[in-house]
């Protein structure tokens, strides 16, 4: 049976209507959904998924022993015609995430303590500890705050500040979990020896009540603080011989042996406001947390202060909704902003008149900036118009730059003041776009609006190129890796399931992640696949290429990698993947402000599994300009 799904395109921004299989979205979300990491966790207590946990219970002959209740526990119930003849007395649960309560794991320990476990029962794991660590940070700070943005004109420096408002905001109210062994100890400075914050005992009542928990230190060194980076532990026995730790390396008891993990990482958390403090000027840092969100304040010390609750952070000014963490370090990237400046400089005139298309973009303020005789610019969202009618206020610009709040294509003259554009500028940057090409919007936008385009119109960018390159995970493989065996239990229906689901046509596509925090060589030289060019129209026929990669070092071929260059000018280029050439050993650096493409080969190549012979990748892609999608399929062919 087929059913009709709705899906908005973030390449054409149209909403359309698609045939998929019943089962859609249960095979997307198991495909999508990283059990394999899951598995492979050699320090982890896995519970499967109850429709695979039945037939793994009769694979590995244990139906006698155990009953698998296709239930939320909060409806599980207990007595002679229930679920549970009686109360347990072991309760054996995984219900935590990076932040440990965020998948609402104190109102399910409570519920459990309530109704479903005797007084006195045993738990596994046993105790969980939440620790933190206070740290001034400016790449991390720039996630969550809009810095001055500096602009060298020929009238000399002008500076774009931010509202009063976005620089008091307590910022987006979810945690930000990041691979924090990705970040380098230079780019932060310790404020604060690693503080335990506060335990859970799950073997006794858990409360899902809302609370706070002080831990007084002394800073080690002065500065301003700005950032709490958070970590867990988990202790199976009471002894707390048997331990499962979160830490980041420069906090491991062993960091040789750390266990990746991809499905718990750490948490990055950011303070309402920075603050200074002073080398041995004792402090309280506050956890608070309510049954599902922990967030923190710093408080002076002293005797008459009574610990208090603060309201959850919610952010009040627009931008934290608008812009998610990368983008914020994005804008807040003063190269990035020389690099536009620079293009600008080369094709503004002083009779220039612009129009920006971006999400939230300052690139209107740049074209004003360097002497635009008069900038429109389209902003869709009633968030985004909001945001930045302040931004353009602050800097006394609301009467210079003209918001046009509506989408593109239902532009008019009367919009543009009967004005020709002969200045089409684009970042792009679109706050819909979850893949690199997803940006290729801006030329849907740049074709919709040609009719108000004046003879000799330029378009910035010029043209976008898509790109690619085969790598090797030092570890993102293992979200793909089949498992067989998981200490001692065959769970290779589990990975048939897995399997299956990746067959689905979506789960054979690319899927985005920031590659900054996941290390990886390339076995191949880069190379250019698609080239859209900005100054036609998006044409009618789709474009094609296909050809075949040698694979120039050994390795396991685990993926290959995709994003996009944008081509400002003939002269300047910004690029969403590679920054730089990749070395002889193979090492990339990535554009930490994006995410990549990733599509994965499959099977996964197992690093633990001995190298073969050479190797090729076969593909064939094609970007359907009716649809704005790039369907693509790579192949690892061994050349023997």
């Amino acid at each position: 049976m087929k059913i009709f799904c709705s899906r908005a395109n973030p390449t054409t921004g149209s909403v359309e209507w698609v045939e998929e299989d019943e089962h859609y979205d249960y095979h997307q979300e198991i495909a999508r959904s990283s059990y394999a990491d899951m598995l492979h966790d050699k320090d982890r207590v896995f519970k499967p998924m109850a429709d695979a946990a039945v037939k793994i219970v009769e694979e590995n002959g244990f139906s006698d022993k155990i009953k698998v209740i296709n239930k939320h526990s909060t409806e599980v119930t207990v007595g002679p015609e229930g679920d549970m003849p009686c109360r347990a007395n072991i309760l054996v649960t995984e219900l935590f995430d990076t932040e440990l309560i965020g998948e609402g794991a104190l109102p399910s320990y409570e519920h459990a303590h309530r109704h479903l476990v005797e007084e006195n029962c045993e738990a596994v794991p046993h105790r969980a500890t939440i620790y933190a660590q206070l740290v001034e940070s400016r790449r991390m700070w720039s996630w969550n705050k809009l810095f001055p943005i500096r602009v060298q004109t020929s009238l000399g420096e002008q500076v774009i500040i931010p509202p009063v408002d976005l620089e008091r905001c307590p910022g987006a109210p979810s945690v930000c979990d990041i691979q924090l062994n990705q970040v380098s100890p230079a780019e932060f400075t310790v404020l604060s020896d690693v503080l335990p914050i506060f335990s859970v005992d799950f073997s006794k009542q858990v409360s899902s009540s809302a609370a706070c928990h002080s831990r007084q230190f002394e800073p080690l060194a002065s500065g301003r603080a700005q950032v709490v980076l958070s970590w867990w532990d988990i202790e199976m026995d009471p002894e707390g011989k048997i331990k499962c730790t979160m830490a980041p390396f420069w906090a491991h008891s062993d960091p040789e042996e750390m266990q990746w993990r991809d499905h718990w990482m750490q948490c990055v958390y950011f303070l309402p406001q920075e603050e200074p403090v002073v080398q041995g000027s004792a402090l309280c840092l506050v956890a608070h947390h309510d049954d599902y969100c922990i967030w923190y304040s710093l408080q002076r010390t002293s005797p008459e202060n009574e610990r208090v609750l603060e309201m959850r952070p919610v952010c009040d000014c627009q931008a934290h909704l608008l812009w998610n963490r990368p983008r914020f370090g994005e804008i807040n990237d003063q190269d990035r902003t020389d690099r536009y400046v620079q293009a600008l400089r080369t094709v503004l005139k002083p009779d220039s008149v612009c129009l920006c298309v971006s999400d939230g973009s300052l690139m209107s303020m740049l074209a004003h900036h360097l002497g635009a005789e008069q900038v429109f610019t389209i902003e869709s969202s009633a968030a985004s118009h909001k945001l930045m009618r302040k931004i353009f206020k602050v800097n006394h610009l609301e009467d210079k730059i003209n918001i046009i709040e509506k989408r593109p294509e239902l532009l008019t003259n009367e919009d543009l003041q009967g004005r020709k554009i002969s200045l089409l500028l684009g970042e792009p940057f679109f706050t819909t776009s979850l893949l690199p090409w997803h940006n290729l919007y801006f030329w849907y936008v740049r074709t919709a609006v040609d009719q108000h385009l004046g003879p000799g119109a330029v378009v910035m960018p010029q043209a976008a190129s898509l790109h690619a390159v085969v790598v090797e995970f030092r570890d993102l493989w293992r979200i793909r890796s089949p498992c067989g065996d998981c200490e001692g239990f065959d769970v290779h229906i589990m990975d048939d399931m897995i399997k299956r689901a990746l067959d689905f046509r979506e789960s054979r596509e690319a899927e985005p992640h920031p590659l900054w925090e996941y290390p990886c060589r390339s076995l191949s030289e880069p190379w250019q696949i698609l080239a859209f060019d900005f100054q036609q129209l998006v044409p009618l026929q789709p474009l094609h290429a296909e050809g075949t990669v040698e694979l120039r070092r050994p390795g396991h071929s685990h993926a290959t990698v995709l994003w996009m260059k944008y081509h400002l000018t003939s002269e300047c280029m910004l690029s969403t993947g590679l920054l730089e050439p990749v070395d002889p050993e193979g090492a990339c650096c990535w554009n930490p402000h994006c995410k990549q493409a990733v599509y994965f080969f499959s099977p996964a190549p197992d690093p633990r599994v001995p190298l073969g012979g050479p190797q090729t990748v076969s593909y064939v892609v094609e970007f359907h300009p009716d649809t704005g999608d790039i369907a693509m399929e790579f192949r690892l062919e061994d050349t023997n």
